[in-house]
């Protein structure tokens, strides 16, 4: 497997709310960057998301793609690669951590970590800073959208 790419963004949430945007699949379109299509393609035997698949199109990357989810309730989220075209593998978690926020508020520290192989050859330095903008656009993604909901 690839490197791992890490980041992390501080959201002016619960760790439940944060992890009730990660959950909502079907929503990603209107948030996540190049998401054109997601959706629930199995569930687990306690109703949580077992897969999805996700339509992709982020220049220079289309793709279309299934991964396979592990919740640990409001702590974290796992994932990796079913199946891809472009994309040969991929393993990833969203971490979350409830810290201080302001005036006693909670909010909630989140830790994306995110490796990918993909079928066409990049240089490494190329690619890695190619992941590190997808994990950073991602998590100010999800705090604008979990902050709106707010």
């Amino acid at each position: 497997m690839a490197d791992q790419t890490t980041s992390s963004i501080v959201i002016g949430a619960t760790p439940a709310a944060v992890m009730a945007v990660i959950a909502d699949f079907p929503a990603y379109p209107e948030w996540a960057q190049g998401m054109k299509q997601v959706e629930v393609t199995k569930r687990t035997a306690d109703g949580e998301v077992g897969e999805v698949h996700f339509e992709l199109e982020a220049t220079p990357i289309k793709d279309s793609y299934t991964l396979a989810y592990d919740w640990d309730g409001d702590r974290s989220v796992t994932w990796h690669l079913v199946d891809g075209r472009m994309i040969k593998a991929m393993a990833g978690a969203y971490v979350l951590k409830e810290v201080p926020g302001a005036d006693g508020a909670v909010d909630t520290e989140v830790t994306y970590r995110l490796s990918v192989e993909v079928a066409i050859p990049l240089i490494g330095m190329l690619k890695r800073k190619a992941v590190k903008v997808i994990i950073d656009t991602a998590l100010k993604g999800l705090k604008k959208r979990v902050e709106s909901l707010g």
